[in-house]
């Protein structure tokens, strides 16, 4: 058994998750399918979290605009998918910017410790790093080639 070309096939992929490709070596069926997880990947979130939030059990107290937000991240993510448009993908990249201010503002949920909150803060500025990527993809999206890179 060739585990090397099932790691390849299933789990890294240098035409499915292209992430570590640089944006001007980006094929557009490479770009294609990182543009299409994160839209997938931020809509399913955000759409949990615009339910969720409407919940008074939250720190916000049923903050109506937490979920009004969440609502027209899923939205930007739907037209994202669709249409690949670099304003769609802005909006998308500013829901850790939107996450870090969520947290500045009405705190963590009190039952997690310190290490909890360290690391979701780190995984935020994480997102946020990657956000710059996505922005970037989208935008260099008109121009790139259709070639299509080896499996």
């Amino acid at each position: 058994m060739d585990w090397e070309s099932l790691f390849r096939r299933y789990v890294w992929s240098d035409t499915r998750t292209p992430y570590l490709v640089p944006v001007a070596r980006l094929t557009r069926q490479q770009a294609g399918y990182e543009l299409f997880f994160y839209a997938l990947f931020t809509g399913v979130l955000f759409a949990l979290v615009a339910l969720v939030a409407l919940s008074g059990n939250l720190p916000h107290g049923g903050a109506e605009a937490v979920s009004l937000y969440a609502f027209s991240v899923v939205c930007s993510s739907v037209l994202l998918g669709a249409t690949r448009h670099p304003w769609a993908a802005l909006w998308c990249s500013s829901a850790p910017l939107a996450a870090l201010a969520y947290f500045g503002l009405y705190g963590f949920h009190p039952n997690l410790e310190l290490p909890d909150k360290a690391l979701l803060v780190v995984l935020m500025l994480l997102w946020l790093v990657y956000a710059r990527r996505l922005v970037a993809v989208a935008r260099a999206w008109p121009g790139l080639g259709g070639g299509v890179a080896p499996d």
